[in-house]
């Protein structure tokens, strides 16, 4: 016990003296700007009406009332095309002539809409914004004919309306793509600084000859206090200072964060060993970050990943991590709907550390071995 403490105290007292880590919070600073708004809006999208009625003028006044949209109105098609293409505009809508009249006919009516298609995020909500400003006039319309056949108004909206749809928020209402995303970057991000900073310790010990297992773990277990702070900023501190929605207490976010920064260190000591040099290791942990990040379940879904890439993906701590707060924190799930992916972890980083001293133990026979003979 007193050689795990005083690694524990050496290493903990030589990381505060030095606080490298605390660049993991400048970069969260720089990284974290492009979600302050949280979510697109004010989008400018060009606006010709060929038709100029009053149906015509009423989608717009739709479209405009929406805070992602901002209309912009042009005289002809080609000048708002040539927007487009300088990315002045994010879609073009065209009314076409006899908007109205088609409408009142009961004829099918088709709105034309140019988009850039290099931008999904943006131009998947325009499209939402367009049909829904579409549907909440031809609704009116239709109403309006059918009243003019002698049906009353709650008859017709029985007849227009037959279910009433309830849409329930499940995750993170009304901030849509960011609030997906960032936690799955958080994660990384503490993955990434954590794995380097278990694999500079490791190196560490290793020049220092062969220290005992109390001396490794205890210097290991000086970077958990660290990291555990840097967690509060990462997943209590800085969302709250964006505006992001959070459902879950300080104290249980903690306590999911241990078991992720546990599986961490596990795969830190491996790495070590495996590779043993230190460059590889450090162009290795510059290699990998992006794979795993894809792999984590935050940019694509584990469930449409190949069989054998979700084995892979489901190998490292950030899969987990990033489903079991993102889970906790922005989805409102109980802490006993996570508790496989704690154990999980926690059964990943026992295995990851064991290993890691078992090729330790192998290497150094091995070159026993050698130099006897």
């Amino acid at each position: 016990m007193k050689l795990w403490w005083k690694a524990f105290r050496s290493t903990l007292l030589r990381m505060l003296q030095k606080p490298m880590w605390l660049m993991l919070l400048l970069s969260l600073c720089i990284m974290s700007t492009v979600y302050m708004n949280r979510s697109v809006w004010d989008l400018p999208i060009g606006l010709i009406d060929m038709d100029h009625s009053p149906a015509s003028r009423l989608i717009a006044r739709q479209l405009n009332a929406t805070p992602k949209v901002n209309i912009q109105r042009y005289e002809n098609l080609p000048d708002a095309l040539h927007d487009l293409g300088l990315r002045k505009l994010f879609a073009v809508v065209l009314m076409p002539e006899d908007l109205e009249q088609k409408m009142l006919a009961g004829k099918q009516v088709t709105i034309p809409v140019y988009g850039d298609a290099t931008n999904r995020l943006a131009n998947g909500q325009i499209e939402l914004d367009v049909m829904a400003a579409y549907q909440q006039v031809m609704s009116f319309y239709n109403l309006l004919l059918m009243q003019q056949q002698g049906f009353s108004a709650p008859q017709a909206q029985v007849i227009l309306s037959p279910i009433i749809g309830q849409t329930v928020d499940v995750f993170n209402p009304g901030i849509s793509f960011a609030a997906i995303v960032f936690p799955g970057l958080l994660v990384m991000l503490l993955q990434h600084s954590l794995l380097i900073a278990g694999v500079r310790v490791n190196i560490t010990l290793r020049s220092q000859g062969k220290p005992p297992l109390a001396v490794t773990l205890g210097a290991l277990s000086a970077l958990i206090p660290i990291w555990l702070f840097l967690s509060v900023v990462l997943f209590g501190l800085w969302p709250w200072v964006l505006g992001y929605r959070q459902t879950a207490p300080l104290a249980e976010l903690l306590l999911l964060t241990l078991p992720f920064q546990l599986a961490v260190l596990g795969l830190a000591k491996l790495l070590t060993e495996c590779i043993r040099e230190v460059e590889r290791i450090y162009l290795s942990l510059s290699f990998v970050t992006t794979p795993v990040y894809y792999l984590s379940g935050t940019i694509w879904p584990v469930q449409s990943m190949p069989d054998w890439v979700r084995v892979i993906s489901m190998m490292f701590p950030s899969t987990w991590g990033t489903k079991m707060i993102a889970g906790v924190n922005q989805m409102g799930l109980p802490f006993s709907e996570v508790r496989e992916d704690v154990i999980i972890l926690l059964v990943m980083g026992a295995v990851y550390a064991t290993t890691g001293f078992l090729v330790a133990k192998l290497r150094e026979n091995g070159w026993r071995l050698r130099s006897t003979g």
